[in-house]
């Protein structure tokens, strides 16, 4: 993929629609290539789900969505834009992943194989294997699969090593290839950011590239909050001319003003609505693409409970304080169980958990009125559009499974702000019912987003009309390579509209 590099006014203007990281990273390339960008946001702030606040009192700051970032560190598009000269840093806990056992024992990621091998006893040779290649080559194999899936891969040798452990299960997996439950419980965690049961075929490419990204780029946080990088996005929008327009939703592309592009960084759900496919008859989109875009199916939803205790987590195993991201959920047999009841729409009794200790690499998280305190990140999976059958009840859940790992937390909370899956998608529409991941990770959606297609990036549209004329793309992380702040759909929707215009 080639984004030119350097500013030359040709006279094209793109209208993006949502700030999220991927419409900013779509806006800041076009921006830099010499295009008139305009970004509408629908709300105050820009930045999607990448956002940060004081919602746990003065001197706090909170991630409101994503929180750590083993693919934002990676990302070749942040590399290319150079967004650390534009005030973002990245900064890293002593550990990047740590997973409390029963007991008092825990598994740990470190951020090499060699180390994390060591401490994973005699199943250390098992992990060097498995996880070896893929660190070593971290970014050829980034380079492969941060992109369309359908398509000639770049390494198609690293892609070959890549391909059995990732095509089968992580469950499969864990058990084959490992005999300690720290192992199992370290590769299950990861696969668990699939967000689907984890007895589902390519789970294991998630167990696989996680940990390897743990162990080769970590899992940073962003000093003084996720926020942080929207603003270097917007600083290089903003460098090379780009406007955002805030306080802006829109309802139907017929609003916006002429544009020779319109990027949507959205999701089918709300691409159905904006090019006005409730009435067919005006409908902006190509009938083989209205339907590709309804069978879209949404998985698998957060259930956010954010803390401010009045020290650190309590915590049995001393070492899992030092970690950035905790997995909370017991054995691996809890973690299988756990997952597959929340995609048949049951709520585990012992749910996944994951937690951020983002105080543990940075310390302006709780300053001020708020110094000596701790600022704690944290959410449960639960079933697609969850509601609870009394007040309280996911957070005592994610309390309760805390609290098996470190007794006197719940002690220790001062003060607790909950964040259900409404009020995740009232926040942000595209994590609709709760999906942080743009639609569901499973079956062709896990490699084919959004849908079947060759070209994912652009939205075909039946003829030109006097209110449409702008041909139109799609950059959101119901593409490929799918969820994460990374910024690689908007990269590859980028490229597409400079393709089109300059071919």
């Amino acid at each position: 993929m080639q984004i030119p590099q350097r500013s030359v006014d040709h006279g094209r203007r793109a209208i993006v629609v949502g700030s999220g990281p991927n419409g900013l990273t779509t806006a800041a390339l076009l921006a830099r290539d010499g295009w008139q960008v305009d970004v509408y946001e629908r709300n105050a702030h820009p930045g999607g789900a990448a956002a940060s606040a004081a919602s746990l009192g003065p001197g706090t700051i909170v991630d409101l969505g994503a929180a750590g970032h083993p693919f934002g560190v990676a990302s070749p598009v942040f590399r290319d834009l150079d967004l650390t000269s534009h005030g973002l840093e990245w900064i890293h806990a002593e550990v990047p992943m740590a997973h409390p056992l029963p007991h008092g024992e825990a598994a740990i990621l470190h951020r090499d194989v060699e180390t994390t091998a060591q401490g994973l006893g005699v199943d250390g040779g098992r992990w060097r294997s498995i996880h070896g290649h893929v660190t070593e080559h971290i970014d050829e194999h980034l380079e492969n699969l941060l992109g369309p899936m359908l398509r000639v891969p770049p390494h198609p040798f690293r892609l070959a090593r890549f391909g059995p452990v990732a095509a089968a299960p992580a469950s499969w997996v864990a058990n084959a290839a490992f005999s300690t439950e720290a192992a199992r419980t370290l590769f299950l965690g990861s696969a668990a950011h699939a967000i689907v049961p984890l007895t589902l075929p390519f789970t294991g490419a998630f167990g696989m590239l996680f940990g390897a990204l743990g162990m080769s780029r970590g899992w940073p946080v962003v000093r003084g909050g996720t926020g942080q990088l929207v603003k270097a996005l917007l600083s290089v929008l903003h460098t090379h001319g780009g406007r955002v327009h805030l306080n802006h939703e829109v309802t139907n592309l017929a609003e916006l003003p002429a544009a020779d592009a319109i990027v949507l960084n959205l999701t089918p759900a709300q691409v159905l609505r904006v090019t006005g496919t409730t009435d067919e008859a005006g409908s902006q989109l190509a009938r083989p693409t209205r339907r590709r875009l309804r069978d879209w199916r949404y998985g698998t939803a957060a259930y956010k409970v954010d803390f401010l205790l009045d020290g650190p987590i309590p915590w049995t195993n001393p070492a899992v304080a030092g970690a950035g991201t905790v997995h909370v959920v017991g054995g691996s047999q809890e973690l299988i169980r756990a997952e597959a009841d929340v995609a048949a729409g049951r709520l585990p009794r012992y749910p996944f958990v994951m937690v951020c200790q983002q105080h543990a690499a940075d310390p302006t998280r709780a300053t001020g009125d708020a110094a000596g305190k701790t600022v704690v990140w944290a959410y449960a999976h639960v079933p697609h559009g969850y509601q609870e059958t009394r007040p309280g009840e996911i957070a005592r859940l994610i309390t309760n499974q805390i609290e098996r790992f470190a007794p006197g937390f719940q002690q220790r909370v001062l003060k607790q702000v909950e964040t259900s899956p409404a009020d995740l998608e009232s926040w942000n529409p595209n994590l609709i019912g709760g999906d942080v991941a743009g639609g569901a990770m499973n079956g062709r959606q896990a490699l084919l987003r959004p849908g079947f297609t060759l070209d994912p990036y652009r939205v075909p549209t039946p003829r030109e009309t006097a209110t449409h004329t702008a041909r139109l793309y799609l950059a959101s992380s119901s593409t490929p390579p799918g969820a994460g702040v990374h910024g690689m759909p908007g990269a590859w929707a980028a490229h597409a509209v400079t393709k089109d215009f300059t071919d």
